[in-house]
C-alpha cells in the first residue's frame, strides 16, 4: 500500500508497501493486535532445556549445505546424520533451512555418514571421520534429479504450471475464513513466480470483496473524524477519501507487489519458517521486512518493496488535498516507518496467523 500523509500515521498498516507485508488487508487490522498476540506467542514458545557442559562434553559439529543440480540451494531436504559403529543414540535428523544449509552440533568424535535425499532426486551419501572438536565442513552437496525424473522433460511451462498450482492454493488462504492472506508461502519449496503471477496476485488483491469492504471501512472512519478536511463531507466526501484510499492499496500492490519484482526478479512475498528456536523465527521475520528471495532462490535487499512503498507514497501526494500532502522527508520516513511495522506484521505472521488460516495443506515446514 503506498506511503500516506502524515496525519495517516495513526492507521497501523497503511503506508506499508504491499511487497513487505503478508497482506495489506492484515496490516490495518493485526498490527493492533501484536502486543496481545506477541505476549501470547511468547508463552507458548518453551526454552530448549539448558544443560552445563561437562569436561568430556561432545562439541564437534558437522556443517554443510544442500543444492539443486542447476545451482539453486534447496530448502526442505533430509539430511540424516548416521554412525556406522553403533552409536545410535547419536543419530539425528534435519531438513535444510531457507539457504539450503544444515548444521549438526554437539557431537562425539567417530565414523559418520550424512544421507541427504528428497522425494524426485537422487540420495546422496557422504562418509567420514570426525574428529574430537573438529568442526567437519561438508561444503555444498548437490542433489541430482533421480532417473525416473530425468526421463521428463523439465522445461520453462512445466514449471511455470507448478508455480501457478502453488500460487492457487495461496490464493486460496484467508484469515478465520474471511481476511486475504496470499503474500505468504507456507510452502518451502515454492517455485518462484513469473512475471504474469505477481501481477496476477497484485491483481487478485485489489478486486477481493474484502479489500473494498476495508476500504469503505476505513473511508467512513475517516469522514466521521473529519481527516482530510479539504475532501469535504457527504456523499462526495466519503467519495473521494474512498478512492484516495483504494488509489492507495491498488498502487502498493501493482508497484511493490507486481511491477518492481518483476524488474528485479524478486519474490514480493513472505516466507514463512515455522519451526526452529524462537530466535531463529523472530530473526528470520525481521529479516522479512528488508530482505526477500530472489527468482533465483537466493535471499537478497527488498529493492522492489522498500522502493515500491516509496513510490506509491509519492504517487498518493497527487490526489490528496493539497493541505494535506507529504514532503519528500516525510515520504521517506514514512517509508522507514512502514518497513518497521512490516517485522512487526511478520512477527505476527510467523507465530500467530497460521493457526488462524484454516484448511492449509500439510506442508513440511523449515526447521
Amino acid at each position: 500500500m503506498g506511503v500516506k500523509p502524515i496525519e495517516k500515521h495513526a492507521h497501523l498498516g497503511d503506508i506499508l508497501p504491499t511487497a513487505l507485508r503478508p497482506s495489506r488487508l492484515l496490516g490495518s487490522l493485526l498490527a493492533l493486535g501484536a502486543c496481545v498476540f506477541g505476549a501470547a506467542c511468547v508463552h507458548t514458545q518453551q526454552a530448549a532445556p539448558q544443560t552445563t557442559p561437562t569436561a568430556d562434553a561432545a562439541t564437534a559439529s558437522i556443517h554443510g549445505t544442500v543444492e539443486s543440480a542447476d545451482g539453486i540451494v534447496y530448502q526442505g531436504a533430509r539430511v540424516a546424520l548416521e554412525f556406522p559403529t553403533g552409536d545410535n543414540d547419536k543419530s539425528a535428523t534435519q531438513q535444510t533451512d531457507s539457504s539450503g544449509a544444515f548444521n549438526f552440533k554437539q557431537l562425539s568424535p567417530g565414523r559418520f555418514e550424512v544421507v541427504v535425499s528428497s522425494a524426485g532426486f537422487e540420495t546422496q551419501t557422504l562418509s567420514g571421520n570426525l574428529r574430537a572438536g573438529q568442526s567437519y565442513d561438508a561444503r555444498t552437496i548437490v542433489l541430482p534429479m533421480a532417473a525416473a525424473a530425468n526421463s521428463v522433460e523439465v522445461s520453462a511451462g512445466s514449471h511455470e504450471e507448478i508455480a501457478e498450482a502453488q500460487l492457487n492454493l495461496e490464493e486460496q488462504q484467508r484469515v478465520l475464513g474471511i481476511l486475504p492472506n496470499y503474500y505468504v508461502s507456507y510452502d518451502p519449496d515454492a517455485l518462484p513466480l513469473t512475471t504474469r503471477q505477481k501481477f496476477e496476485l497484485a491483481w487478485r488483491t485489489s478486486i477481493d470483496p474484502v479489500t473494498f469492504l476495508m476500504t469503505g471501512t476505513v473511508a467512513g472512519i475517516e469522514q466521521e473524524k473529519r481527516t482530510f478536511k479539504g475532501y469535504g463531507q457527504g456523499a462526495e466526501g466519503y467519495a473521494k477519501r474512498f478512492g484516495a484510499n483504494y488509489a492507495d492499496g491498488f498502487d502498493g500492490d501493482m508497484i511493490g507487489g507486481a511491477i518492481l519484482p518483476s524488474l528485479f526478479r524478486q519474490d514480493p512475498r513472505y516466507f514463512y519458517q515455522g519451526t526452529g528456536s524462537v530466535r531463529s523465527r523472530v530473526m528470520h521475520a525481521i529479516a522479512g521486512a528488508f530482505m526477500c528471495k530472489g527468482d533465483n532462490g537466493h535471499w537478497q535487499f527488498a529493492y522492489a518493496g522498500i522502493l515500491g512503498g516509496i513510490a506509491a507514497g509519492g504517487i498518493s501526494n497527487l490526489y490528496y488535498p493539497a493541505g494535506d500532502r507529504s514532503g519528500v522527508q516525510v515520504t521517506f520516513e514514512n517509508a522507514l516507518i512502514g518497513t518497521a511495522e512490516a517485522a512487526a506484521q511478520n512477527l505476527i505472521q510467523e507465530f500467530v496467523i497460521r493457526r488462524f488460516t484454516p484448511h492449509l495443506p500439510a506442508y513440511t515446514p523449515t526447521p
